[in-house]
């Protein structure tokens, strides 16, 4: 494998979280108005935390694009934007 495909790989591997991180601000905002963090910082959170989750999925499942790993994946953006939203407004 060349490191074009390797890169090219890894991308593709990032990529449901990648998209994820940058949707979910923006329906966060449009469902619970605008949140104290801007959206770069929301973003990087999203980016994080999608990562782990793909990571964590590729290491318990043995192989990458599990639907499964995928659900977790949305419950967890989905959780953490609520987090974001919530855990900001009480403190």
């Amino acid at each position: 494998m060349t490191f074009a495909q390797a890169v090219f790989h890894l991308f593709n591997f990032l990529l449901p979280a990648l998209a994820m991180a940058l949707l979910m601000p923006l329906a966060g905002r449009w469902v619970m108005g605008r949140g104290p963090l801007g959206w770069p910082w929301r973003v990087l959170w999203h980016v994080l935390a999608g990562t782990a989750v793909l990571v964590t999925g590729l290491l318990w499942q043995g192989q990458d694009g599990r639907i499964s790993t995928y659900v977790a994946l949305v419950l967890a953006a989905g959780s953490l934007e609520w987090a974001l939203h919530r855990g900001w407004r009480r403190a």
